[in-house]
This record gives C-alpha cells, structure tokens and sequence, in this order.
C-alpha cells in the first residue's frame, strides 16, 4: 500500500477536500510531511467544524477559499488566510493561480467505481486540473456523488476507514426565526426552486414552506428529509454539499444529489427555467441594501460562499427573488448600518426583498433614496446602527 509520505514532495501545495467529509485519517502523515519540509503550503475550502487533527501552523501558508465557522480561530490568529471569492469563482483559481500539487479526499467505492462522499464542491474541479488524488475510501459514509466514476488513473487509494461524515447540529429556531420565515415562506411560489443553508433560519424556512417547491442549494441541510416526509419535496435536490446527521447521510445514500460547483453555481443555470429564490441571511445590511456576511469589526466570521452567486442567479431568474433574511437586532445592536465593518459581500443590487421579524420590504424598482427609506421603515425602533 502507498504511503502518503511517498506522494508529498517538498514545496507542494496540498489541498485537501472540505466539507464534513474531509479526510481526517490523513492529517496525521500531512502534519508529518509539512513539519519535515517546511515549506509545503495548503489550500482548504469549507471547514464546518474545527478540525484539531491539522495543524495549519506548520506550512508556509495556509489559505482558505471559503472560511467556514470552524476556520474562525485560525483566521483570527492569521494562522489561515482567507481568500475573498465567490464559490463559482474557485474551480477558476484551483485552475489557475491556487493550483495545488496534490489533493487528499474521501470517497466511496461504488460498483462501476470511486466517487466522492458527502461532497464534490470544487474537487472534481481540481481533478479536472491534472492533479492527483490521494484518497481514503470511507466504508459508513453515505453515496451521494451525481457525477460519474474517478478517473482511475487519477486516484491513489491509501487505505479504507470507518470514518463517516461528521454529524453536525444546529440549535432550534427561535420564535423570531419562526416568524421571519412565515413572512418569507409566502413569497415562494408553487414549484419553485429555493435555495437554503443550515441553521436557524434555514430550518425554520422549511418548516415555514407549506407549497410543493424543488431543492437548489450548495448546502444540503437536514431539514429537506422532513420536507420529502411531507410530501411538499418536488424531483431530488441539487447541492454541492451534505451538511446533517445520520439521518440526512442515510436518506442521502444512493441519490445522485451532489454536483461540481460549475454546476450548483452556475449563474445561467440558476437564472433560467423553474423560477429561482434565494434564501440568505446576513451579518448586516447598510442602509442602501449592501450585504456583510463575512464578519464585525472584531472578527472574520464566514466567507463570501455562494452568497453572491445566489442572490445575482436570483435577480435576474424570472418570477425569482434574492431574499435576505435577518433579525432586525443582534445581541442587542440593530442589523441596519449606516457604514458596514466589513467589504461588501453581496451588492444593493443583487437583493430584491429584505424580511425580518417585523415582515418584509420589496426593494425592487425602487430608486437609491426609496430603497433607504423602505429600510428604515422595515428596522422601525430597532433603528440603524451608527
């Protein structure tokens, strides 16, 4: 069997597949390899939890194109480098200027092959680049690969684990949740395609949706089990990612669910057809409609994602709307700015209706001035941040 050890050589970089599925089973021998050479450098992507087994501080940098929450600390201490890139964006920089040398992943045996697991995000991407794969073959994770086989000659299987996907929780919605998402839920229309994430948010807009709608998302949550439960789930849904527990990897095994990025987020695709709305939230909004998700003044919290590619598919889809949903305060501080503490991560333009738990305001066709006023109007006492 071949080692990890014999495939890294010095001055590589390493990326290594994201998502809940990352191959933790190599970390050890990548930890080895960077601290013999000193000057490997490494590309991550989504981490949604943190991962003590890889230690970023001992390459000669660290990089992440899309910083997820279990990234936060490693961000903050500079030991990580956020990459600021829409997710339709990175099978162009895996291509060309964040090409990696290697990349370690997960996947799963199939009977006419190797697929990916719980996740193909920018991966396929990567192989489609000529870059090998060093792989662990998962024998619990779930099938949920839509793409076909692995090139063979591509991969390097270096053993099999038991190692599925890891679970992850999000903590109930709250009654404010509750009653964002009734006003949100109604402007979906029968049989449209929704885009929604993980979370509190995203699990109360499910639960708020009582019309038959099609699943079009890059995070796959938990929720859309339930959703087909009820019978309101049309056709199989398209992700990138699988992001739940058990239940959702065992519903999920078998579906030709997961697809590249260049497909999930493509902006052609979304805009065109079925009527697409995008489901999202935010940091904050300024008071001309300018989204912040990526984090406050003190920290670096998420990345741009497919927020951006979302919202602008969303504009511009007929019968579609780029929704943004958010609580009016936060920790006692109003969501509305008069300046954002971040760049922008999603522009004015590319959001046609905002929703809080004071109900909604359709910003659509409205000038700079209105669109400020509808604003203010929505926050009422909550008032705008200064």
């Amino acid at each position: 069997m071949v080692e990890l050890d014999e495939l890294i050589k010095p001055g590589m970089r390493i990326a290594v597949a994201d998502g809940t599925g990352t191959p933790r089973a190599l970390f050890p021998a990548l930890n080895r390899a960077a601290e013999r050479y000193g000057d490997l450098r490494l590309l991550l992507g989504w981490t949604p939890v943190p991962e003590p087994g890889l230690d970023a501080s001992l390459f000669a940098d660290a990089r992440t194109v899309m910083s997820g929450w279990g990234l936060r600390t490693a961000v903050a201490d500079g030991t990580v480098n956020p990459i600021p890139a829409r997710l339709s964006a990175v099978p162009s920089l895996v291509h060309g200027p964040l090409r990696p040398d290697l990349l370690l992943a997960t996947v799963v045996r199939t009977p006419d092959g190797l697929r990916f697991s719980s996740e193909v995000s920018w991966l396929r991407a990567v192989i489609g680049a000529g870059v090998p794969v060093a792989a662990v073959v998962t024998r619990t994770g779930p099938h949920a690969d839509a793409g076909p086989p692995l090139p063979e000659d591509a991969v390097t299987v270096l053993g099999e684990v038991d190692d599925g996907p890891r679970e992850l929780s999000f903590a109930s919605p709250r009654p404010e949740h509750e009653r964002i998402c009734a006003h949100a839920a109604s402007l979906v229309p029968e049989g449209a395609r929704l885009q929604v994430g993980p979370g509190q948010l995203g699990a109360a807009m499910l639960r708020a949706v009582q019309l038959p709608v099609r699943i079009d998302s890059g995070l796959l949550p938990e929720e859309v089990v339930d959703l087909d439960e009820r019978g309101l789930l049309l056709d199989q849904p398209m992700a990138a990612y699988l992001v739940g527990s058990q239940r959702l990897y065992r519903w999920a095994h078998g579906r030709p669910l997961l697809h590249p990025l260049e497909v999930t987020h493509d902006l052609g695709r979304l805009s065109n057809g079925v009527p697409f709305i995008a489901f999202n939230t935010a940091i904050e909004l300024d008071v001309a409609g300018q989204v912040n998700v990526e984090g406050t003044e003190a920290a670096v919290v998420g990345g741009i994602g497919g927020h951006s590619d979302y919202a602008a598919a969303a504009t511009r889809s007929v019968g579609g709307l780029s929704i943004i949903a958010v609580s009016s305060t936060h920790k006692g501080r109003s969501t509305l700015v008069r300046r954002l503490t971040r760049p922008v991560s999603t522009p004015s333009q590319d959001v046609d209706v905002v929703v809080t738990e004071r109900g909604s305001v359709d910003l659509r066709g409205l000038t700079r001035s209105e669109r400020t006023a509808a604003l203010l109007d929505l926050w009422g006492e909550a008032g705008v941040q200064e």
